[in-house]
């Protein structure tokens, strides 16, 4: 039987699912893979609980009592005190923090699964570090959650890439919040701020939803992209339409925002009226290897294309090649939400331990 001894940093929505997925697929792992996942300790930015046998269903419970404050030091004492085997660090978390930890974390014998997205979108020199550092303590990391959720995006790309496929141009609706709050525009009769609130009311958007609406996220999904075929960019570099007004972003507060979002709506009316009737409108994200820009942007889409045929909350990759011409290999499905990206943090961390002695 085959060990993985996980250590999961982050208890918010992906890490909880994470967790109760784990469980369920405990047996079934054990028989039909010969694998066994167990999560010894569980830490959110503040607290760890260490437990050294399987975790139960009623971790949450158990976190909250016997969880106590915690230094990265402790953790990695614990785990080289107990002598654990085949360790992976889960990163969960969307802490642009807790990335400074991965070099010491590779260091010291973990390989690493991340949802989290910010490692692979600083600097390259950053970048390039991780995988010189990954390299020379023989460690993997895996992060498929860090465009597509649960689709097999990165994998996709990396496959072409790798039997020396010339990918030319990749585009999509990247982020499952802006489709949802895009598609539901375009087919009712509805202001775009009321859509917006729906939108945050059925959990689809970030708290503050101008995180959302910037464009930055799909953006930093772009650069990922855009690096697993060997782009040599920064964030910095990405080209992105912000969807916020000037007087609504960042430097004013999330009150005033919220207060005054109905501002959005007159805009987006007149982009929506100047659709022709088998038009719509989607948030895309672009990236042309001949000339190396990316770009996120608004555009008009026909209904019956791949990007305009879209509903709920999907997302849409096309991936154009110079084999495939312009029939491009189309990745559709649920992109986002904590369930999906959850279990596609569970098959990342089945395809590392396929990589791993027994």
């Amino acid at each position: 039987m085959k060990k993985i001894h996980i250590v999961l940093f982050g208890t918010g929505n992906v890490g909880s699912s994470l967790i109760q997925q784990i469980l369920t697929a405990g047996e079934h792992l054990k028989e039909q893979e010969g694998l066994e996942l167990k999560i010894p300790v569980i830490a959110n930015s503040t607290t760890a609980f260490f437990q050294k046998h399987n975790q139960k269903p009623s971790w949450e419970t158990d976190f909250k009592v016997f969880g106590f404050p915690y230094q990265l030091q402790d953790v990695l004492d614990y785990v080289r005190e107990q002598e654990y085997e085949n360790l992976v660090a889960v990163d969960a978390t969307a802490s642009e923090e807790f990335v400074d930890n991965y070099l010491t974390l590779v260091k010291e014998g973990f390989h690493i699964v991340a949802a989290n997205k910010v490692a692979n979108t600083r600097s390259s020199a950053f970048y390039e570090e991780l995988r010189k550092t990954l390299r020379k303590n023989n460690k993997f990391f895996l992060y498929e959650t860090n465009v597509g959720a649960g689709l097999p995006v990165i994998e996709t790309l990396r496959n072409f890439h790798r039997s020396h496929e010339e990918v030319t141009r990749i585009r999509g609706v990247f982020s499952g919040s802006l489709s949802y709050i895009f598609n539901t525009f375009c087919e009712e009769e509805r202001a775009f701020s009321e859509v917006l609130s729906e939108a945050s009311e059925k959990g689809f958007t970030e708290p503050d939803p101008r995180v959302d609406l910037s464009g930055k996220d799909v953006g930093r999904k772009l650069l990922i992209l855009g690096r697993e075929l060997g782009l040599k960019k920064e964030l910095h570099e990405v080209v992105i339409q912000d969807l916020v007004p000037r007087h609504l972003n960042g430097s004013s507060s999330l009150e005033n925002f919220q207060k005054k979002k109905k501002d959005l709506d007159l805009d987006f009316l007149q982009l929506k009226n100047q659709l022709k009737q088998d038009e719509v409108i989607r948030h895309v994200g672009e990236l042309d290897m001949k000339t190396g820009k990316l770009e996120v942007k608004l555009s008009r889409e026909k209904k019956t294309s791949a990007l305009g045929s879209l509903q709920h909350a999907d997302s849409s990759f096309e991936i154009f090649t110079k084999s495939y011409g312009e029939q491009p290999v189309v990745i559709k499905g649920a992109g986002a939400g904590a369930a999906v990206t959850a279990r596609g943090v569970l098959t990342d961390l089945i395809k590392l331990a396929e990589k791993l002695p027994s």
